[in-house]
C-alpha cells in the first residue's frame, strides 16, 4: 500500500466521521472514534 492509498483512507475516514458525528465534541472523542474506524479499515493505529 502506498502513502497515497493510506492518506486516502485516513482522510476519507475522517470526513465520514465528521459527517456522522458532527462538530462540537472534544478532540479526544474524535480521536478515539477515528482510531476505531481506522482499525476497522485494517490500518495499524497506536
Amino acid at each position: 500500500m502506498t502513502e497515497n492509498d493510506i492518506s486516502y483512507k485516513i482522510i476519507g475516514a475522517a470526513l465520514e466521521l465528521h459527517k456522522s458525528i458532527g462538530p462540537g465534541l472534544l478532540e479526544s472523542a474524535y480521536e478515539n472514534a477515528l482510531m476505531y474506524d481506522l482499525k476497522e479499515l485494517g490500518l495499524n493505529v497506536k
